[in-house]
This record gives structure tokens, C-alpha cells and sequence, in this order.
């Protein structure tokens, strides 16, 4: 989507992930409340239009999140659901609204609760009536198969997945919003419960409860507002996963590879200028992977990327600098917006004790939502964020 006119990311809002007794609406109104506290909005009728992105929690969940809030009949609010993209279309829908002048400010909120809503231990899967799922395929196992082939191919080892649990928990330590933090050896991650061979059970992302907000706003309403450092978004791209019935390689990811391709086109800024990137690391390899397929590293070197340290604090490209869904947990539908907040964040220099330094200028975000077969993914949604000041 080509941008017709500049659009600022305001203020932003999060809760803590993990497990939570709070339902759904109460998260996504905490995460919502903080946002337009930082963006100065003390009305409700001065936002224009509302995206509310939930996965699984059900019916009318934006009303029910903004109800509270007082913004029933005077916003039009609008759910949506994508599986684990929910959340980072709620903010490419708000940003659409405000570059095409339907609005000057918009709200948007991802939020989640698995635990009040899910038997423990259930697994996500594709859609019901799909073959993968009649035969019981759940994405441990199909993430599972892309480890094994990866390292088939390129001789990576299970401590080599096991860094990047490492890594991201080490980035985590200070974060107050991450569910897993801390230091934990190669050995501990290797060494815990297999789920699906070579994943353990440190390799795979908590599915936890959690919200995230941002408020969307025009270059007209940054100046009415009075915002200081606003976040440009530079590109904004939503792309549905390619279907072929054929053979295809397990190590890449179609979908992802075609949204930062033409996020980069849209954007005019490529991989190499980007400084942050939370990226969807919902299992170690999917970081592995995703490092080759947005370009960061030519195909076949992700395994040096992550060895040289060029995804850490002082590398290329720190990725996850906020522990990533391996540390933060997995909120579904919140982790798109969790992103963001977290990537405005790091570009303000707002992260004390995990503060990327020197402050980051160019921030990129990327979520893929569901499975189906014959597609890598069903959805797949990226943003490129940078400092305006």
C-alpha cells in the first residue's frame, strides 16, 4: 500500500504478558487507555475510526474492549481476525484509514486471553476444516520439519536453535513486560522436554494473555496534539499466503519473502538500514529462517548471522531486542500491536535497561497469522517504522 500522505504512530500502550486472570477486553482496555493518554486524546469523539485485532475470544470484541472507554456510538469500531496477524492488521488498518484522509485519528488495539478461554496444553492449529488439521498437523509439528530439514541442509546443530532462546531471553532481563526473562544456558534450553524433534520445550513461544495499543495519526493532528517525537511509519504491508499444490522448500517462507520485498520497494528503505526487528519467532527456527527469507543475510548464511552476532545488541540488526514472543509469550491477536509498542519504544529511547544503543531510526515489525495447506502461512503483516525528528 503506498502511502498518500504521512502518518505518525502517537502514543502507544501494553500490559505485561503472561498468564492473566483479567479477561480479553480488560487487557485491550488498559493497553487502549495508555495509548490515548500519550497521544493527549481526553475525548473519545477525537478518534475517528477503531481496529480491534482478537483471535479467539470470540463476537463484537472491539465493542466490548472500547465500550468502557465511552467510545460506542461515537466511533465506528471495527474486529478483525487473522490468527496471529490480528493484531498487526488492526495498526495497517488504522494507518490505511489515516493515509487515504477517512481519518485523522485512529485507534488501534490488539488483545487476547487464552487462559480463561482454553483447555491447558491445547495446541493452535489450522483452520478446523482443513487436511492438515483432520490429520492432526498442529504448527509445533510443522515447525519441527523446517528445523530438521534446516539443519539437514546446513549442518546446524540443536544448541545452534538453542542460541537464539538464549539470545532473546538475555534481551528480555530488564524488559518489565516479558513473561521469561533472564539467563538460561544452551544446555537448559537443549536439555527440557522435546515437544516436537529438535524443539524443546525452550524453544518453543508461552501462549499468553496480553493487549497492545497505538494511536494512528496525520501529520495535522501530530501538531494539534502536541506531540514531540512522533514515529513515522515509512511502509505498511499485508499480503495473504500464495496457495501450490507442489512440492516446495520447507527452509523458506514464500509469504514472508514477498511482504518485506515489497515492503522495502514501498518504504525505499532496505534491509540493510534497518536497525530493530521484531520479527515472529514463535519457535527458534522461524528466527533462523526469517533472518534469509527479509534479506537481512543471504540464503544459507543465517546460521553465520546468528553465530557472528549480528542479531544482537552491537550486530547488523538487532532482532527482538525486546525478547520476542520467546520471552514475551505469544498473546495471539495482541502480538502485532506488542510489537509496536515496543519498536516506538526503542526508537524514543524509552527502554531503560534494554535500550538499544545508539538509539535505533529505523524500526521493522513482522507477524504471520494461521496455516493452511498449500501456503506457508494465511496472512502475513509488516510495518517500517522510523524516528521523525
Amino acid at each position: 500500500m503506498k502511502l498518500q500522505r504521512k502518518v505518525y504512530i502517537d502514543g502507544v500502550g501494553e500490559t505485561k504478558c503472561g498468564g492473566h486472570t483479567a479477561d480479553f477486553d480488560v487487557l485491550g482496555r488498559a493497553a487502549a487507555l495508555e495509548a490515548l493518554r500519550a497521544s493527549n486524546i481526553t475525548r473519545p469523539d477525537m478518534v475517528q475510526s477503531a481496529y480491534i485485532g482478537n483471535g479467539t475470544n470470540g463476537l463484537v470484541t472491539g465493542q466490548t474492549v472500547l465500550k468502557d472507554l465511552g467510545m460506542c456510538g461515537h466511533v465506528p469500531i471495527m474486529n478483525l481476525e487473522s490468527a496471529c496477524s490480528s493484531g498487526g492488521m488492526a495498526v495497517h488498518m488504522a494507518v490505511r484509514d489515516v493515509t487515504f484522509g477517512l481519518a485523522d485519528v485512529s485507534l488501534a488495539v490488539g488483545c487476547e486471553n487464552h487462559t480463561l478461554h482454553m483447555v491447558p496444553g491445547t495446541a493452535l492449529s489450522p483452520a478446523m476444516s482443513d487436511i492438515e488439521t483432520v490429520h492432526g498437523a498442529v504448527m509445533t509439528g510443522k515447525y519441527a520439519m523446517r528445523a530438521q530439514r534446516y539443519m539437514y541442509e546446513t549442518g546446524a546443530t540443536a544448541q545452534d536453535l538453542a542460541m537464539i532462546t538464549v539470545k532473546n531471553r538475555r534481551h528480555a532481563t530488564n524488559n518489565p513486560y516479558a513473561w521469561f526473562k533472564g539467563e538460561i544456558s544452551v544446555e537448559e534450553v537443549v536439555a527440557s522436554r522435546v515437544v516436537a524433534s529438535p524443539l524443546t520445550l525452550q524453544q518453543c513461544c508461552g501462549i499468553a494473555d496480553g493487549a497492545g495499543a497505538g494511536v494512528v495519526c496525520s501529520e495535522a493532528a501530530i501538531k494539534k496534539l502536541g506531540i514531540s517525537k512522533p514515529v513515522e511509519v515509512a511502509g505498511t504491508v499485508v499480503r495473504s499466503g500464495p496457495y501450490h499444490n507442489r512440492p516446495r522448500d520447507i527452509t523458506g517462507d514464500d509469504i514472508t519473502e514477498m511482504t518485506s520485498a515489497q515492503l522495502y520497494e514501498e518504504s525505499g528503505i532496505g534491509p540493510q538500514n534497518v536497525d530493530i526487528l521484531e520479527l515472529h519467532d514463535a519457535f527458534t527456527i522461524s528466527e533462523l529462517l526469517y533472518y534469509e527469507c527479509m534479506g537481512l543475510c543471504r540464503k544459507g548464511d543465517g546460521l553465520k548471522f546468528l553465530r557472528d552476532g549480528q542479531a544482537t545488541y552491537g550486530g547488523q540488526c538487532v532482532v527482538s531486542p525486546r525478547g520476542g514472543m520467546l520471552s514475551y509469550g505469544h498473546p495471539m491477536g495482541a502480538s502485532g500491536t506488542a510489537q509496536i509498542a515496543a519498536c516506538v519504544k526503542q526508537l524514543r529511547n524509552q527502554c531503560p535497561g534494554y535500550q538499544v544503543e545508539p538509539v535505533p531510526r529505523v524500526a521493522m515489525t513482522h507477524v504471520t497469522g494461521g496455516g493452511l495447506s498449500g501456503t506457508e502461512h494465511a496472512a502475513c503483516t509488516m510495518h517500517m517504522l522510523v524516528s521523525g525528528w
